[in-house]
């Protein structure tokens, strides 16, 4: 299994100069072969196998950086290409300036070696780090990710791999959770998660940035500040979030050995209604499932995902009626076959706990 670490580092000047070289090469490289892939398929309706070394001779600036970054430039495209013919992904993009990709490069040779206070990265030499997170002795160190966030920070992802054994946990407590637009979810049991108000808050405060920004002349240094000034906001936000959701998925997993939410299509969803893409994107529902799917899975439970299509709301949870004309504006589920009354979003969660159940039982052969 691997398990990946994120820290702050503190390069000095000069290797800051490094970071930005490196990611200014990896970027060049990768909008080259892909310029260069793109044009080879229009001629031929072929494709084309391209390395970093065949672009050494044409461009030598691309020596001076460390050449395992550049081969994992080259391996996330083939990757990326390979998600796109899957019809998994969407067509790999040109690169721009603007967005920071990071570079990763893998441990050979003991250069990646992590000290106290310090990490030893390739061509940087030792680089200060906030370790704020005891690593296990037997995690075996096997690349290192380094990033630049749009406030200016530094980080590097450290990946590990370990081996555990993972039992099968026996499910004994179920629950369902239904993505609701005016809480965060409402669960099978009738409770609602309320998405935290500061966060709501701090939005509130982009929104009064955000037009600010709009009446500033673009170039000029009043706007370079206030874009930044929008930047740290939006980064605090982004902790706040990531904070709130890894809690929150945390004491799910720990607590419930099955888990089953309703599968949307959030991009259609936010197609209908400028309300509900605003809910969307600030609510990180997906990102949520995510930490659920991976925390549930290290502790041998699972998480049960149903298909779109699957009607949590319109069925009776009590009768198993399906209601066909039930409208959107109707916020209280009635019943007509056997009178249940019963808000909306609490039905749809235990019809998604029972749904959830009943395929573990058909996956698992119960």
């Amino acid at each position: 299994m691997n398990k990946a670490f994120k820290f702050r580092i503190y390069p000095n000047e000069s290797q800051k100069i490094l970071i930005h070289m490196t990611l200014g090469h990896n970027r060049f490289l990768w909008n080259k072969m892909l310029e260069d892939k793109q044009r080879h398929y229009e001629l031929t309706k072929n494709s084309l196998y391209l390395t970093p070394a065949q672009y050494k001779n044409d461009y030598p600036f691309l020596k001076d950086v460390d050449s395992l970054s550049l081969a994992n430039t080259q391996l996330n495209q083939e990757k990326a290409f390979k998600q796109f013919f899957n019809h998994k992904q969407e067509r790999p993009k040109f690169r721009s300036k603007k967005q920071d990709y990071g570079y990763t490069t893998n441990l050979v040779n003991n250069n990646i070696v992590l000290l106290k206070g310090y990490i030893k990265l390739p061509k940087l030499g030792e680089v200060k780090i906030k370790q704020h997170r005891t690593i296990p002795s037997e995690m075996i160190l096997k690349s290192v990710t380094v990033s630049k966030s749009s406030t200016g920070k530094y980080y590097v992802s450290i990946l590990y791999e370990y081996q555990k054994e993972i039992q099968k946990q026996v499910v004994k407590d179920a629950i369902g959770l239904d993505f609701s637009m005016t809480h965060f979810y409402v669960d099978s049991e009738g409770f609602k998660m309320d998405y935290p108000k500061d966060i709501q808050t701090d939005f509130n405060k982009l929104r009064v940035l955000q037009r600010s920004l709009s009446r500033r002349v673009k170039g000029s240094s009043n706007y370079d500040k206030k874009a930044l000034e929008i930047a740290l906001l939006y980064e605090r936000i982004k902790h706040k979030r990531d904070d709130f959701l890894h809690k929150l998925s945390n004491a799910i997993a720990k607590r419930y050995d099955l888990v089953s939410v309703e599968g949307l299509n959030l991009i259609d969803m936010s197609q209908t209604s400028p309300y509900y893409a605003k809910q969307i994107s600030r609510f990180g529902w997906t990102r949520f499932v995510s930490f659920l799917k991976y925390k549930l899975e290290t502790q041998g439970k699972s998480l049960m995902m149903m298909d779109q299509w699957y009607p949590s709301s319109k069925r009776c949870s009590c009768c198993g009626d399906i209601k066909t004309d039930l409208k959107l504006s109707e916020r209280v589920y009635y019943c007509p076959n056997c009178e249940l009354h019963l808000d909306r979003d609490h039905n749809a969660a235990i019809n998604i706990n029972k749904e959830g159940f009943r395929k573990y039982k058909l996956a698992f052969q119960l």
